[in-house]
């Protein structure tokens, strides 16, 4: 009886083994599901185009959205293609966590003037605008004709000590924060963005004079003889270290020169494009 008890033992030992070995192959298991690596952020970017003719893209300020361009929309969208956008973060675009960087921005908006099978436009940036427009300049010439940045800055120091206490200045703030809570896909973030961004300003832009002198694309440097922001200096250094900028001084307008003054605003453009 001891022989055949052995026997039944070793013979379950078998099929025991059997079954260890056919639930070892890999097509007879199910591996836990693994955790995915951190993906590369994304954003959602609103835009909008109007007109037809040659292009034409606004980029708007820190803070604010497109729709601080309206008067210039409805001017050179008869006879231009006009693309306005928010940038992200901004307006209707979401952002992410990735850390606000004016090359970051910049590449959002080459991936846009793909996204439309664009070739080459204007860029008319104003604030944080012209400096997405001047890394532009720098990092994608293809991507531009000219480039008409106003009430940009290149560095830090170029941003005026008392902004934030200026009233125009304080008032577009709240102005921006209301719009904000209307259009954005966050309206509650306000604070969050506005932290977010700030980190960017504390450290950038830094561009050197070498950096400048590398610019090709045909430039014109804009500022109001009244702005809050930007030092005047700042952008005549600015225009000497641009080959070839012209540098346009807005009479009786300050930071918001597009709202205050659009005909001139609009003239001072069609100048520029005209080579003037």
């Amino acid at each position: 009886m001891r022989a055949v008890a052995v026997a039944v033992a070793m013979f379950f030992s078998a099929v025991l083994a059997a079954a260890s070995a056919q639930s070892a192959e890999r097509w007879a298991e199910l591996p836990a599901f693994p955790p995915m690596p951190p993906a590369k952020t994304s954003v959602k970017m609103y835009y909008a185009e109007y007109g037809a003719g040659d292009p034409i893209l606004f980029i708007h300020g820190g803070l604010g959205s497109a729709d601080v361009w309206g008067r210039q929309v409805e001017d050179f969208a008869k006879d231009h293609l006009v693309i306005v956008a928010d940038s992200r973060g901004h307006g209707r675009s979401t952002r992410s966590g990735q850390p606000f960087g004016y090359d970051l921005m910049t590449s959002d908006y080459v991936a846009l003037l793909d996204y439309l099978k664009l070739d080459k436009v204007t860029l008319v940036g104003w604030s944080d605008g012209g400096i997405i427009g001047i890394d532009m300049a720098m990092k994608h010439p293809e991507k531009l004709t000219r480039l008409i940045a106003q009430a940009a800055n290149v560095t830090t120091e170029g941003v005026k000590p008392d902004v934030m206490t200026n009233k125009t200045f304080s008032d577009y703030i709240k102005s921006a924060g209301e719009a904000y809570k209307k259009l954005s896909p966050t309206p509650n973030e306000y604070d969050a963005f506005v932290n977010q961004i700030s980190a960017m300003w504390m450290s950038e832009p830094a561009w050197t004079a070498a950096d400048l002198g590398k610019i090709t694309v045909p430039v014109t440097l804009a500022i109001g003889d009244h702005d809050e922001a930007i030092k005047l200096d700042h952008t005549e250094r600015m225009a000497k270290e641009i080959p070839g900028a012209k540098l346009v001084i807005l009479k009786d307008a300050s930071h918001f020169a597009m709202l205050q003054d659009p005909e001139g605003y609009d003239a001072m453009i069609r100048d520029a494009m005209a080579g003037k």
